[in-house]
């Protein structure tokens, strides 16, 4: 994709933050021709031996991915600007607020939501996998509603993905403790796998409102995940169906060979169950 050098102002009034991150900014903007609203995210660079700022090869990773990506559960990337300091991505403009909100609002979700919710992520992490693609930071706050209301999503945030064909030797400690496979801690390959221990861990997260490795700090988190130290405490789990158990047993796999792939969850009887229900 083609980086415009011309300043965003000109075709785009700048709005709002609606997020922030390590080296990015999320901006609401409008298309001053159409009216039409978008999300801008501004990525400072690294300069020179700097550590303020996100590396130019990692953001342009990160828009060689959105550029090879078109799915209804993935957020859209339109343009890209460039300017001395920054890289501004202009992106399609998911409003609903991340998942992680909407369940924090609730506790948990009953099986039918939740299955619902899990059935799009799969969708969305199906059409990387289809090409390759680890999104490697698949977590709540990654996941946002298409708006207010709805019960579409989006997963965002691709600043960490990875193409990462067969048999490619890529390791990575990255992502966020709770939800890394341990082959992360571990520091061995990394795989398309290693996304669908992260969606065993926001399954058990969405159906109990607690989190399955969390421990007291990142070290204890880590032992919990390297010795699978889990379980479905009754406070939680009690009235949880076998089978959404077993969706999830299926997922928290620790050699990724043996784990479920993404072809396996989409057919598992879990999923299929509540299709009926799925609202796209």
């Amino acid at each position: 994709m083609e980086f415009k050098k011309e300043s965003v102002d000109i075709k785009y009034e700048i709005g709002d933050d609606i997020g922030r991150g390590q080296f990015a900014t999320v901006k609401r903007c409008r298309e001053k021709q159409t009216g039409s609203e978008f999300a801008a995210k501004f990525i400072r660079k690294r300069r020179g031996g700097g550590r303020r700022g996100a590396k130019l090869e990692d953001i342009q990773r990160e828009i060689e991915i959105l550029t090879e990506t078109n799915h209804r559960n993935i957020i859209n990337l339109y343009e890209v600007y460039e300017t001395n300091r920054e890289i501004i991505l202009i992106l399609e403009l998911v409003d609903g607020g991340e998942l992680f909100e909407h369940l924090s609002e609730r506790d948990k979700l009953c099986e039918e939501e939740a299955s619902s919710f899990i059935k799009q992520i799969l969708d969305g992490v199906e059409h990387l996998h289809s090409k390759h693609i680890a999104h490697l930071d698949l977590k709540p706050e990654n996941i946002l509603l298409q708006d207010r209301g709805s019960t579409a999503v989006k997963l965002i945030d691709f600043g960490l993905s990875r193409k990462i064909a067969p048999k490619q030797d890529v390791r990575a400690m990255m992502g966020t403790a709770e939800f890394v496979a341990p082959e992360v801690v571990s520091y061995e390959p990394l795989s398309v796998a290693t996304d669908m221990w992260s969606i065993g861990v926001l399954t058990y997260i969405l159906l109990s409102g607690a989190s399955p490795f969390l421990g007291e700090n990142q070290q204890d988190t880590y032992h919990n995940i390297t010795s699978l130290n889990y379980q479905f405490d009754e406070e939680y789990f009690d009235g949880t169906s076998e089978l959404a158990k077993d969706f999830i047993q299926n997922l928290l796999v620790k050699d990724q060979r043996k784990r479920a792939t993404i072809y396996e969850c989409l057919k598992h009887p879990w999923i299929k169950h509540y299709l009926n229900h799925y609202q796209s």
